[in-house]
């Protein structure tokens, strides 16, 4: 970013709802150097650049060897013996125009360092980060150290004595409706119970819209104390006027100052180790040590410990033995620091994402004094990649071979390379999560030999706002598909990788292409998905096929991770509903209380307007079935479909909805402003007077219910008009006509529209429940419904016209000349103002109406690295569960939750256990011989299984319950008979669920998968 006014919202779009507007701005005036452009250091690089401060210099006076390739993404081969810096410059000034990137390739000092507000060392001496970090701390200048060894790393953060945070986790202000406030000391707030509060002990809240009590509308932040999850506690409220109703609490953000030490003096404190493994705790405090011993062995002998030297290990050892006489820790990991030793020249590139997406984070915290920074130190080690099997190192050859595997070689020797090189991998998804694991797979050469190979599919297209995030796309690539542009971008990366890109959706109409055989062909499945019913169908192709797979996903700041292992692990399992976060109906309709309320009715009006009616009128017009079919869901939806689709083909002259010119679409937008801002909310109140009261004597209008009040057309107010300007040209959208954004032509129009005048009517019933509403859609429609549906389906029928075909909208947020979110915005705000809810700018209305996933590049390069250590585990075929991690991790708070994933549920059967990977296999045609017979297969189970076979299923389809005459029918015939279709050529394997005679009862069976090769 440029200048402080410009925040490019296109490009930034899904990072703005991780940090939002003030803090990017912050960031937009922060120049941040990085030291060191090896694997850790152009990581931290990208993601810096990636997130938009104003500037970023790399700095490395050292050249290119073959060990960088292993986890320095952007230098090639063709780059050995050339300046690290220089070299990386063009790939990383092309992430982000909005960054200027310089590189420098002298040593560092003072003086260089006086012209950032943020400095980053990797690959430093202990004694450059001793002498820099003081010079920093001394300046004001924020100060980082970053560093990985093998399969260890080091972070530390020195932000200074008084460093001010004004948003310490980045969560959004809780808010919640009141109740009732009682008068006392302490005074009692209960909230509305539809939901939880939300509130924490020790926030600070404020009040607004309190009818009675209105005292407390106008008083400074509060502090609280929870009570339950509906009340909490403030001051004193005895001597406050009686409350009434209404009123909204909103928590108000409290800044926090932290106090840092600058490096030379944390080094001696164990209190500012963070912890993330909390089985690990004391190898991170021996690593703190380790690291120190580390860079006394360097500077001694000039060198890193050679791989597998066990002198060299000894003499590390024996530093670290000497620094603990010191510092005195009770128990030391003296097997760590051997492995440290061992692995010191490793250069691994998922080592290098996890400590560098957690490294740039911390810069964007110095940056824009958004989050928790780290206070100080924190260590992390992925010792668990190891083969579990100590022997199997023994004869491996771990010296450089002058191949870009070299830093990965050094950890794990050359016969693991030889293994990672012929994997063959399935990776779903090749957006953020994507893209990262492919950098990762390129480095670490997963399927780059001759018997390898990478599947990835991918059904998107690249847009702008992928390109903050999807750092293997550029401005050129917008429009293209995604996994062919990763694929390319990758080879690029590393020549080796053996890639197919597909454009597949993965789903049950993809199985022709991703059947059996090529499960069955794979060694593992990586899951880069956005959505958790697509993660649970891959996740089931994976039980089926007996497949490992590795997941991962983010939220702003937050990420997880999971491995699942056949036999050792839980999978992911089916999609949980999402039910309960649905808005109910009438609340939507008459009762909205929250912003979030009015945005999804506001969506909702655009859906039913500009998409399904369109539809509806269109399938009437091509398909015969439509009506019969229509009629079929009840007279009542039947009537309001018919109503709209006769509307949208008769002229409006003639009485019904359709435009002719673009002053008739400026006039509906006109009158279905009316309707919905005045007249209906009149006819509301009609139903429900302002004071009614309920038969307990309540107010009505109190709690959730918010009262609300008509609005009076103004053309001179910008929300009215924006109103009309985007009803009008969605309208004219839908029928062909040409709108226009003129405001002046479109007043002098609005100044002929004739409003018709509106009278509530006394007849009209205004549903209090989704129940009451589903029970008046099941009420048998009276005679007057009946004649009124008889009497359009007559009308419809002589109005059948190819010509007069419409053009539905599908709702895109993030094109801003296409008036939707305009639409979105005004309707939204319009119905906020009838309600008193507080109105919402458009960035904040895009993110809930087009339920935007926030995101940023620093949590999605950490969660690829955690999952391809995890790959590491996979491909030496660890069988401990103890050595597998499920991730759970803020980057905004420093939380990590490191934990042994579940083992898998087991089950009963007739006395035996099984888990969900225990499934009963069988060949239908053994031998090349004839297909099993249902008799044949219930045999088989008999024999193999000791299982007796009273009831099968294949999905809903009942195969056998008592069908005596079926047990001669071949499995494969019985199935198309019940199914009345046929089996597709590609599908080898019928899931079968049994009913056992020896435990009937029994509700978990294994499944039967039956074998069609």
């Amino acid at each position: 970013m440029s200048k402080m006014g410009d925040i490019d919202e296109g490009f930034y779009s899904r990072q703005l709802y991780v940090l939002g507007h003030e803090a990017m701005h912050r960031m937009g005036t922060a120049n941040v150097l990085i030291a060191g452009m090896r694997g850790l250091g152009v990581e931290i690089a990208k993601n810096v650049i990636l997130s938009g401060v104003n500037s970023v210099t790399v700095q490395d006076e050292g050249q290119t060897t073959w060990t960088d390739l292993s986890s320095q993404f952007f230098l090639k081969e063709s780059h050995i013996g050339e300046n690290r810096a220089t070299c990386s410059l063009p790939q990383l000034s092309a992430l982000n125009p909005h960054v200027h990137v310089s590189a420098n390739t002298r040593p560092l000092d003072e003086d260089l360092f006086l012209q950032f507000q943020v400095v980053v060392l990797t690959d430093s001496s202990l004694d450059d980060q001793k002498r820099f970090g003081d010079f920093c701390h001394s300046q004001g200048i924020k100060f980082i150290v970053a560093d990985t060894k093998g399969l260890c790393g080091q972070l530390f953060c020195d932000f200074g004595d008084q460093f001010e945070v004004l948003d310490t986790d980045g969560e959004m202000p809780v808010s919640a409706m009141i109740q009732n406030i009682s008068k006392g000391n302490p005074g009692v707030v209960v909230c509305t119970d539809d939901r939880k509060h939300g509130f924490s002990d020790g926030c600070h809240v404020s009040f607004s819209e309190v009818q009675g009590m209105t005292e407390l509308n106008n008083i400074a932040p509060v502090e609280i104390k929870v009570r339950g999850q509906h009340s909490f506690s403030i001051g004193d409220t005895s001597n406050f006027s009686k409350y009434e109703r209404g009123g909204v609490v909103t928590e108000v953000k409290q800044s926090s100052v932290f106090s840092f030490k600058p490096i030379s003096e944390a080094l001696s404190d164990y209190e500012l180790l963070k912890m993330n493994d909390f089985g690990k705790i004391s190898r991170h405090k021996t690593l703190h040590l380790a690291f120190q011993a580390l860079h006394r062995f360097v500077k001694k002998e000039q060198r890193l410990p050679h791989p597998r030297c066990q002198s060299d290990a000894d003499a590390l050892l024996d530093t670290v033995r000497e620094l603990n006489s010191v510092t005195q820790l009770e128990q030391l990991d003296e097997a760590a620091v051997q492995i440290l030793s061992f692995t010191a020249q490793g250069d691994l590139a998922p080592l290098n994402a996890f400590i560098g997406g957690l490294a740039a984070q911390e810069v964007i915290k110095a940056c824009s004094r958004k989050f928790t920074p780290l206070r100080q130190w924190l260590y992390f080690d992925a010792l668990e990649c190891l083969p579990e099997d100590k022997d199997q190192l023994a004869e491996c050859s771990f010296s450089a071979k002058g191949t870009r595997y070299d830093g990965q070689i050094a950890v794990f020797g050359e016969k693991f390379q030889e293994k990672l090189s012929s994997q063959k991998y399935f990776l779903v998804g090749a957006g953020a999560i994507g893209c990262e694991l492919l950098k990762n797979f390129a480095l670490i050469g997963l399927g780059a030999g001759e018997e390898g190979h990478i599947t990835l599919t991918d059904m998107d297209y690249i847009e702008r706002s992928n390109l903050n995030r999807q750092f293997l796309f550029r401005s050129p690539d917008i429009g293209k598909p995604k996994s062919e542009v990763a694929a390319k971008a990758v080879q690029v990366m590393n020549p080796q990788m053996n890639i197919t890109a597909h454009q597949n959706r993965l789903d049950p109409d993809s199985e022709q292409v991703y059947d059996y055989k090529f499960f069955m062909g794979l060694d593992g499945v990586a899951a880069a998905l956005d959505n958790v019913e697509a993660r649970a169908y891959l996740d089931s192709r994976c039980v089926q096929h007996q497949k490992s797979m590795l997941e991962g996903g983010t939220l702003g700041s937050k990420g997880h991770t999971l491995v699942v292992v056949p036999h050792l692990t839980e999978s992911y399992g089916p999609a949980k509903s999402s039910s309960n976060d649905a808005i109910p109906l009438c609340t939507l309709k008459n009762f909205p209380h929250r912003i979030e309320h009015t945005l999804q009715w506001a969506r909702d009006q655009f859906e039913g307007m500009f998409k399904q009616t369109p539809e509806n009128v269109n399938l009437f017009l091509r398909d015969a079935e439509f009506v019969g079919r229509t009629l079929g869901h009840g007279d009542a939806e039947a009537l309001e479909v018919f109503g709209g689709v006769y509307s949208s083909l008769v002229d409006m002259k003639a009485g019904g909805q359709r435009p002719t010119s673009w002053d008739d679409c400026v006039s509906w937008a006109r009158c279905k402003w009316e309707t919905l801002y005045n007249n209906e909310i009149c006819q509301l109140l009609h139903c429900f007077p302002r004071k009614q009261v309920t038969k307990t004597g309540l107010l009505f209008w109190s709690g959730s219910k918010r009262c609300p009040h008509s609005l009076i057309f103004d053309p001179n107010n910008t929300t009215h008009l924006e109103y009309v300007m985007a009803a009008a040209n969605l309208y004219g959208q839908i029928y062909g006509i040409k709108g226009t954004r003129d405001c002046a032509s479109i007043r002098k129009i609005l100044e002929k529209v004739h409003v018709q005048s509106f009278t509530p009517k006394s007849s009209v019933k205004i549903h209090l429940t989704d129940k009451e509403m589903e029970e008046d859609k099941k009420k048998e429609s009276d005679d007057t419904e009946k004649a009124r549906l008889e009497e359009l389906k007559g009308k419809l029928a002589s109005l059948k016209s190819s010509a007069m075909q419409m053009y539905p909208i599908d709702f895109e947020k993030d094109d801003d000349s296409n008036f939707h979110m305009d639409y979105i915005v005004a309707a939204s705000n319009l119905r906020a103002e009838n309600y008193d809810i507080p109105a919402v700018d458009r960035h904040q209305s895009k993110g809930i109406a087009g339920r935007i996933i926030p995101a940023i590049a620093t949590t999605t390069a950490a969660v690829a690295g955690l999952m391809c250590l995890e790959l590491y585990k996979l491909v030496q075929g660890h069988q401990k569960i103890s050595s597998y991690r499920t991730a759970y991790i803020n980057l905004a708070v420093q939380h990590f939750v490191l934990s042994q994933p579940s083992r898998p549920q087991s089950f009963e059967v007739a006395g035996k256990k099984y888990t969900q990977w225990d499934d009963l296999i069988v060949e239908g045609r053994r031998g090349g011989q004839q297909e099993m017979t249902l008799e044949d297969l219930f045999q088989y189970v008999k024999e193999k299984y000791g299982l007796t076979v009273c009831g099968l299923f294949y999905g809903p389809a009942i195969l056998y319950s008592d069908h005596k005459e079926r047990l001669t029918q071949s499995v494969s015939d019985v199935v198309r008979m019940v199914t009345k279709a046929d089996i597709p050529p590609h599908k080898k394997m019928l899931d079968l669920i049994a009913s056992f005679a020896e435990d009937e009862d029994c509700e978990t069976v294994p499944t039967i998968r039956y074998l069609l090769l």
